[in-house]
């Protein structure tokens, strides 16, 4: 069983009630937009990391972590990119290839709106977490937390900070 951290649009921003949730969980994924390096360096000093790189994201960024994060996590197929829309209405960069190949999970980020909810033709669910960095228009900061034990995703939680 893992326990994971799902995190997005930190947007250079990280601070010590991140780190607390960072440290109580095996593994965490970052969805795009992490802003400043110092974000992801942190994370990793702690936990392991997947990331992608998002819109606003640097050339330093881009050439650490890559556009698109697919892998495998206990059973579980995941597919992390930073804008790859909603279901049923996906990015054109992603639709082709989701529909064809359609991972268990399907994470993105960059909308600043926590949304977790299933796409019963694709048989996936789909995850953002929302925004955890202070800049955008979002007014709560958001993370999710749950666990993946075989093929099950279970015990979803949403973590949220005060209003910016």
């Amino acid at each position: 069983m893992k326990r994971i951290l799902l995190l997005s649009d930190t947007h250079s921003y990280i601070d010590d009630a991140i780190i607390k949730h960072v440290k109580k969980v095996d593994e965490v994924w970052h969805a795009g937009d992490i802003g400043d390096l110092k974000v992801t360096d942190q994370i990793k000093a702690l936990k392991p990391l997947k990331v992608v790189y998002g819109n606003i994201d640097d050339d330093k960024v881009r050439r650490e972590f890559p556009l698109h994060n697919k892998f495998k996590c206990e059973d579980v197929n995941v597919w992390i990119t930073h804008i790859g829309g909603y279901p049923p209405k996906y990015n054109n960069r992603v639709r082709d290839e989701l529909i064809a190949n359609p991972p268990d999970i399907f994470i993105c980020g960059h909308s600043h709106i926590l949304k977790v909810m299933p796409d019963k033709k694709l048989n996936l669910l789909h995850m953002n977490p929302g925004a955890v960095g202070k800049h955008g228009f979002h007014k709560v900061r958001t993370m999710l937390r749950f666990k993946i034990d075989g093929n099950q995703i279970k015990d979803l939680e949403v973590i949220e900070f005060e209003k910016r």
